[in-house]
């Protein structure tokens, strides 16, 4: 008997997420054969009158495809992947597997390789910017496993997380769009960190159910060059197969010019690949309720309740910076007092000290009030 929690987590991530209409066409792309909840998705498309579309992925299929990958064959794959894509209006990519770190041993100018060509041209190019999209985790031995649960608690756990009044979540994020849209200039504190940057002029978007599961985050991105200062993430990060942790970067205009974290020569290839690379593309204030501690997946941690990240990489297309990159590398930092604490200030106003909202109009954000 089918879970009751996925039928209502599908019929949300087609009638809320992407809001499928009459006659659309949805590509549900699945990594980790998730049987249930992908019959679920597809019985909740057609009831919605769109047409679902099924490809099945595999980590462990990619990472013997990408170990003796050349340009040649992944703009191939390329060439492949966008031409479904662009028949598409909605994509739900889910997310799942037994291994972390499966492609930890893949070359990383194979993973750069594959970012300039499937990740860009499929994704960034087509993807991102032309169908209505969300992306999400599902539960998994695995993911209890790097939370530090149950399977059963993490299922209950993730279920709370992902079925939550998004709607609820969309209304009070208003506020907090509203003030960042006339902020200027940024600083952050805390324990290894004093940065500065400037938001003037770039959108800031509202994420609270409609292009990530779970979500609830608002984002923008700096002013290109005008970062400045040290960051230390207090969060472990996955990223292309490799978990890093202890990162510390330092800007000067906005540029990384100095790097160090517990495999500095890895980290520093990354923000190698591009020129791109050593520029932020996004910064963004999480603010999940049930989401309070890092679980190494990034869909969950950049939503973390007293957090923000600051991404090295690729900018949207929906908060514009003029930063170009394979790469966009969400990195956490926790400010809730059991985490070392700190501050956020726009315009030299406190607005979050030890990752509560302090002023009035953006209380309705904390946490007892999103439940």
């Amino acid at each position: 008997m089918r879970d009751p929690r996925i039928q209502i987590l599908a019929k949300n991530l087609i009638n809320y997420s992407v809001r499928l209409q009459k006659g659309e066409n949805v590509l549900i792309e699945n990594f980790g054969l998730q049987k249930e909840l992908v019959k679920a998705l597809i019985e909740e498309a057609y009831k919605a009158g769109g047409n679902p579309f099924v490809s099945l992925k595999d980590h462990e299929v990619d990472r013997a495809l990408l170990l003796n990958a050349n340009e040649e064959q992944l703009s191939s794959v390329a060439e492949f992947e966008a031409n479904v894509m662009k028949k598409m209006d909605a994509y739900i990519g889910l997310r799942a597997g037994d291994n972390i770190s499966e492609l930890s041993d893949v070359p990383s100018d194979k993973m750069a390789l594959h970012g300039k060509t499937v990740g860009t041209k499929v994704h960034r190019e087509i993807r991102v910017p032309k169908t209505k999209w969300v992306v999400l985790r599902y539960p998994s031995a695995s993911m209890a496993q790097l939370a530090s649960m149950s399977t059963e608690a993490f299922e209950n756990f993730y279920f709370d997380v992902c079925n939550l009044d998004y709607g609820k979540m969309d209304k009070a994020m208003n506020s907090l769009v509203n003030l960042m849209n006339k902020t200027d200039k940024v600083r952050i504190t805390g324990e290894g960190t004093d940065l500065t940057f400037s938001i003037k002029d770039i959108p800031a978007i509202k994420c609270a159910g409609e292009m990530n599961i779970p979500d609830g985050e608002v984002y923008t991105a700096p002013v290109k060059n005008s970062v400045n200062g040290t960051i230390t993430y207090n969060t472990p990060s996955p990223y292309q197969g490799f978990t890093f942790e202890n990162i510390k970067l330092t800007f000067k205009d906005g540029k990384i010019v100095e790097a160090t974290a517990n495999d500095t020569e890895r980290l520093n290839k990354i923000f190698d690949t591009d020129a791109g690379a050593r520029y932020i593309g996004e910064f963004a204030i999480g603010v999940n309720p049930f989401i309070q501690h890092p679980m190494k997946d990034i869909l969950f941690d950049e939503k973390i309740d007293g957090s923000f990240h600051f991404t090295p990489g690729q900018c949207y297309d929906d908060a514009f910076n003029d930063n170009h990159s394979s790469i966009h590398w969400d990195i956490v930092n926790i400010q809730r007092p059991e985490y070392g604490g700190g501050e956020m200030y726009f315009d030299d106003v406190l607005i979050r000290k030890d990752g509560r909202f302090v002023i009035e109009e953006l209380q309705g954000l904390n946490p007892e009030n999103l439940k």
